[in-house]
């Protein structure tokens, strides 16, 4: 049995690997897939496939380019889930602010430096015509830390996947004020490379079980219904996001890792063009 190390958020994203490990369908297949949920998101991934500490990632595309780029031995196996990600853009709910033009020189909750909520602030600043060198950010770790840093004033705004954030708006925690889409595809799945190199048929065998499944989850009888008991969701709000959700099965082809990478330099998240075939499988 090959020991395999993967991290992921713990969200809706990734119940096909949960439905996987839970089947027995890595194991069938001679792997211990070990799954370990990181509420901090991206940027603790990125530390975590740094330091050893998991063989695999299902992670932010923007989050691992900006990684790599800094010189993380990692390389992108396969895009995961193609669509955008609709980034909330949340303020606690008694907060004086009605129009995200009314953030401009607030500060941003963020999980840590490098994380998707920090990314997608820039993102956010630019496509308001912010000055980006201007944004100043709380370090708050994981989105419970939002909540507390949003109630008590720490900061003014955090964005996170809108739809993780439902409940905490239904409850009149937090108040959304807008949403911002990533303007390329949200997740892929990422191996250390020195772990790929030696494990590449079993890392094989990982993407085709999992492939398998995405490519039927949305017809799998009730999806809806465990989704939203799973993950706290109301059924109405599921379905609008699994229509708005595609699970890819492929890799991240030549011309739309150039035109992702296009983008992120043009946001300055990313300042060292990266090869294509150094960075994907």
């Amino acid at each position: 049995m090959k020991t395999v190390k993967i991290i992921g958020v713990p969200e809706h994203f990734n119940l096909p690997w949960q439905l996987c490990i839970e089947n027995g369908e890595f194991e069938e297949a001679g792997l211990d897939l070990q799954w370990t949920d990181v509420p901090e998101g991206t940027g603790k991934m990125c530390e975590m496939l740094r330091n050893h500490q998991t063989d695999l990632a299902v992670i932010l595309t923007e989050g691992i380019f900006k990684d790599i780029s800094n010189g993380n031995d990692a390389v992108i196996v396969q895009e995961y889930v193609s669509s955008p990600l609709q980034w909330g853009i949340h303020v606690a709910y008694n907060a004086p602010y009605q129009a995200i033009s009314d953030l401009e020189h607030k500060k941003v909750a963020i999980s840590r430096k490098g994380s998707g909520s920090q990314l997608m602030a820039i993102v956010n600043a630019k496509n308001n015509g912010w000055d980006t060198e201007n944004l100043s950010y709380e370090i708050v770790n994981t989105l419970d830390g939002a909540i507390q840093a949003l109630t008590d004033h720490q900061a003014d705004y955090f964005m996170w996947d809108r739809f993780m954030t439902q409940p905490i708006v239904d409850q009149k925690v937090f108040r959304r004020i807008g949403v911002c889409p990533t303007p390329w595809p949200c997740f892929v799945v990422v191996a250390r490379k020195e772990f790929l190199q030696e494990n590449k048929s079993a890392v094989r065998h990982i993407m085709e079980i999992i492939n398998a499944t995405t490519a039927e989850f949305k017809m799998i009888p009730s999806i809806d219904k465990t989704l939203a008991q799973r993950y706290n969701q109301k059924v109405e709000d599921i379905r609008e996001w699994l229509q708005m959700t595609t699970w890819s099965q492929k890799n991240i082809t030549p011309s739309k890792f150039e035109k992702i990478q296009k983008q992120l330099v043009d946001l300055d998240i990313i300042t060292d063009e990266l090869k294509y075939n150094e960075v994907i499988l």
